[in-house]
């Protein structure tokens, strides 16, 4: 993939020089907050852009008119032509719409040019934003996992088990939209 280009953003591949971008939102314990990762270090961005730079499952999502990163998308690839969608963004540019319309331009894509036939997403049930951006995406609610991961721990160092939404989308639904 080249780039896919919307009405409003750039969607391509992650580049090392994108770490300053990349630690303006990593960096924010509020945009981390569901992730399984603490707030990155100027350190920790800089090898996070040089790792997903040659990593073909993460997409920097990028303003059209400026070329600023402004979030991420993951899209990688299981069995049966699965596929999971994954997305965080900068703070500064949550709620404008740019979340949907890069995972909506993603999963055409997926479904277009990769062969995906399912692809699924997943978010821990307080993260409502993530959820409803699922919804909008037309993306079925199929499960509810209880306590089935932890990405952190508390400090005797004892896991904090989460629950999962697990969200779901086929091509056939995607096509018939």
């Amino acid at each position: 993939m080249k780039e896919i280009v919307t009405e409003c953003l750039i969607i391509r591949r992650f580049q090392p020089e994108d770490w300053q971008d990349l630690y303006e939102y990593l960096s924010d314990e509020e945009v981390v907050r569901y992730e399984p990762y603490e707030v990155h270090t100027m350190d920790q961005a800089k090898e996070t852009a040089v790792k997903r730079a040659s990593n073909e499952s993460f997409y920097g999502v990028c303003l059209k008119k400026t070329g600023k990163l402004i979030g991420n998308l993951y899209l990688g690839k299981a069995d049966f032509d699965t596929w999971e969608l994954g997305y965080v963004f900068n703070r500064s540019y949550q709620g404008q719409g740019f979340a949907y319309e890069s995972a909506k331009a993603l999963l055409d894509y997926a479904f277009q040019h990769l062969g995906a036939r399912r692809i699924v997403a997943m978010c821990n049930p307080d993260n409502h934003r993530s959820w409803k951006l699922m919804e909008r995406l037309s993306m079925r609610r199929e499960g509810l996992l209880i306590q089935n991961i932890y990405f952190k721990k508390n400090k005797d160092g004892e896991p904090i088990w989460v629950n999962t939404y697990e969200y779901g989308i086929l091509k056939d639904e995607w096509c018939n939209l």
